[in-house]
């Protein structure tokens, strides 16, 4: 089983990202699961049509441990095993805090064993790496991290702090840095300066995506770019991406 976890600056695209990876994945025959670990709990809406989740927060609150997993696991586009950890009621509790309990109670009843994914994909809001956003980088969860950014100078700052974070997460086990993904905004000498900085942190950028109108048209029907558009160039992108990420993870 590989396990990633994808980070990056807020509205950076990685929930659309991270759903595409996961639909290209399916596609090359491999059992996934993606888990939402962002508040907004909307990681996995393309892969279900625009259909919410019940979170493991919402469920846990409800019933606490008295909860079965197919109250919280559900099957989207291409057999993709969804979940969302969801987050605290607005203005009570810790959001960071609400990741590590749903990470946690899904081990708990054996969700790894029992869906047997060959992939799980974490897709974690990535501002702060502090406390529960950390929690898919422990030893036990992720086994590499993969950043994605543009060439916006938040972006960039953004990434460099979350790699910045990995770094500092090393001596205690936690997963590496497996490398940056460029999702493009077309900001001038975007790809340079993406390069500059896949240079400072010493690893690559494995993937380059366009800024590309199919992907808002995906979204408008509520599906995938891999569903919605399986012939268009940024669908190809997506399972080149997905080729890449697969190759480097049984390289190491």
């Amino acid at each position: 089983m590989k396990k990633l976890a994808i980070y990056g600056k807020g509205g950076i695209g990685k929930s659309t990202i991270v759903s595409n990876l996961s639909a290209a994945f399916a596609e090359q025959g491999r059992k996934v699961m993606q888990i939402g670990c962002d508040p907004k709990a909307d990681s996995t809406i393309a892969l279900r049509h625009g259909e919410p989740l019940p979170t493991v927060l919402e469920v846990v609150r409800k019933k606490q441990q008295m909860f079965e997993l197919d109250e919280v696991v559900k099957i989207g586009y291409g057999g993709v095993v969804c979940v969302e950890a969801g987050g605290p009621i607005p203005g009570l509790g810790c959001a960071g805090r609400g990741i590590i309990t749903a990470l946690e109670k899904l081990k708990e009843k054996g969700a790894y064993e029992i869906y047997q994914p060959d992939i799980v994909l974490y897709d974690v809001l990535g501002d702060v790496v502090c406390g529960g956003f950390s929690m898919p980088m422990r030893s036990g969860y992720a086994d590499q991290v993969f950043i994605v950014t543009s060439g916006e100078n938040m972006s960039i700052y953004a990434a460099a702090n979350i790699a910045m974070a990995i770094d500092n997460f090393k001596g205690r086990g936690y997963a590496g840095l497996g490398g940056l993904i460029l999702n493009k905004r077309n900001v001038k000498d975007e790809y340079a300066k993406v390069k500059e900085l896949s240079d400072e942190l010493h690893t690559s950028i494995l993937g380059e995506l366009d800024f590309s109108e199919t992907v808002q048209e995906a979204e408008l029907l509520k599906k995938t770019v891999l569903e919605a558009f399986p012939d268009s160039r940024m669908a190809k992108q997506y399972r080149a991406l997905a080729k890449q990420i697969l190759k480097q993870l049984d390289e190491q």
